[in-house]
């Protein structure tokens, strides 16, 4: 399978493609202003350059990670792991254009068997996204299990 999937977003020239060790940082770059901008009352427990050690060292390299590109600026990340969307953030400039839509196609197609992720009960266009592709909200936490201790929401997809 080729690792740039087909199709263009409409009067864009985004591609998804797997992350290279270069995309470390900007995709680095990208969760950090998209979690700024999404998730403004979240407290990060990572420092921003822990993130970035943390895309450089672990994210990139270990797991599945693709990167939108658009003409060669890193706009988009989502990392996927065993039927798991555990990242997808872009850049808060280029949402609402298809990218994310996109994205979890592209992850529909690498998990045919079904789809789940997290995702703060505070990030409501999250939910209203993830529904819109099918998902479906399975379980709601106080957030004791996750770092950033924020409420939280589970999301399944089951084709």
């Amino acid at each position: 399978m080729s690792s740039t999937a087909p199709g263009r977003t409409a009067g864009s020239d985004v591609v998804l493609r797997r992350a290279g060790a270069s995309d470390a940082g900007p995709a680095a770059d990208v969760w950090l202003r998209s979690f700024r901008a999404a998730l403004p009352t979240v407290v990060r427990p990572r420092s921003d350059d822990e993130v970035r050690d943390y895309f450089r060292e672990v994210v990139v390299p270990c797991r599945e990670t693709w990167v939108a590109d658009a003409c060669g600026e890193v706009v988009g990340v989502m990392v996927l792991g065993e039927g798991e969307i555990s990242q997808l953030y872009l850049d808060p400039g280029w949402r609402g254009r298809g990218v994310g839509d996109r994205f979890v196609d592209l992850a529909k197609e690498r998990a045919p068997d079904g789809l789940a992720l997290w995702t703060f009960q505070v990030n409501t266009p999250a939910h209203r996204f993830y529904e819109r592709h099918g998902f479906t909200a399975v379980a709601h936490t106080d957030g004791s299990g996750n770092e950033e201790r924020e409420p939280d929401v589970r999301y399944v997809w089951r084709p």
